[in-house]
């Protein structure tokens, strides 16, 4: 791996531009270079925050150009997410792209970047860290070798209370893309990553707000091997203040139970029942802000630009969740 530093610029400076610059300056390996911030209060606040480093702080794509950056984070509202990826190739600002999830705003988008993508060459990765959760990366590592039988039919959950009892005076979840782009896709994205591909069979239940804005979802897939599963997805779920993913796993040899903070694998047989938890699984990182699997998520970007190696959530991939989310939206529509 080469010794030099690797040069990156960090657009949107919200919740996760921050976390996500925060963790990036700890690498030796990492000079950040640039931040880029269009809100003119922000942008005036950063730049006396950052005035002795060094750091440029812009507040438009244009002054990244002839910055020579290997790499860029995009840590703006999904909306934009497609507008800023293609100016950013088109002005040949760089190649290589971490975007946090959605994709984009839509499948459609996310397939055109995809198709770009390939023409561009470079890395590209989408912010599912809960691919970098020690309990789940055991979940995955149990079914890979197979011990556990064939995956039969499985639940899956994401929940939280964020728009718990909200009013039609109050903010919806709309500006966070809905429950589906901001809270289910992280579920889909592990679902799709332990099990493998599947589609849309029936949306069960879709509700909304006083304010308008979905904020559960229920949902039924199934695949060609006869893979059935369920997903229950909500933000208005009563005593989650901090958002909790899960998957129950029935394969015809074992059932695999698994969330953010333990894993249970009870063998069909009658066998001894096994339990994982964070601490027994080495839930360690050098430096932790926010949960360990972000610093693990950034560490796998950072190694995968220097090696020229695809990610491990690369844009093809989190097009799938892309594609699975407007398949609910077009039943529900339906319906």
């Amino acid at each position: 791996m080469s010794e030099r530093k690797l040069r990156l610029g960090v657009i949107g400076l919200g919740k996760m531009g921050l976390l996500h610059a925060s963790l990036l300056n700890v690498f030796p390996e990492v000079e950040l270079v640039t931040f880029c911030e269009k809100n003119a209060l922000m942008n005036r606040l950063f730049k006396k925050v950052f005035s002795h480093t060094g750091t440029l702080i812009v507040n438009n794509l244009d002054k990244l150009q002839g910055l020579h950056l290997d790499a860029v984070y995009v840590t703006t509202p999904i909306s934009s997410h497609s507008f800023i990826i293609k100016d950013l190739w088109s002005k040949e600002i760089c190649r290589s792209i971490f975007v946090e999830k959605t994709l984009s705003l839509n499948f459609s988008q996310s397939k055109e970047l995809c198709e770009i993508a390939k023409k561009v060459g470079g890395t590209t990765m989408v912010g599912y860290m809960k691919r970098f959760s020690v309990v789940f990366g055991k979940a995955k590592e149990l079914l890979s070798k197979g011990e556990l039988g064939e995956p039969k039919r499985f639940k899956a959950y994401a929940y939280s209370s964020d728009f718990l009892g909200i009013t039609k005076e109050s903010k919806s979840s709309a500006s966070r893309g809905g429950v589906l782009s901001d809270l289910g896709c992280h579920v889909i994205d592990l679902a799709l990553w332990l099990l493998g591909p599947f589609d849309v069979h029936e949306v069960l239940s879709r509700v909304r707000n006083e304010a308008g804005s979905e904020t559960s979802v229920s949902f039924a897939v199934s695949n060609s091997n006869k893979l059935t599963g369920e997903f229950d997805v909500s933000q208005a779920m009563p005593n989650y203040r901090m958002p909790e993913f899960g998957l129950s796993i029935e394969c015809s040899k074992a059932k695999v139970e698994v969330n953010d903070d333990r894993l249970i694998l009870t063998p069909s047989n009658g066998g001894a029942q096994k339990k994982w938890y964070r601490h027994d699984l080495n839930d360690n990182v050098f430096f932790s802000m926010g949960e360990a699997e972000y610093f693990r998520e950034n560490q796998h970007f950072v190694n995968s630009v220097l090696g020229s190696r695809e990610c491990e959530s690369s844009f093809d991939s989190a097009s799938k969740v892309d594609f699975i989310i407007e398949q609910v939206r077009n039943k529900s529509v339906l319906q």
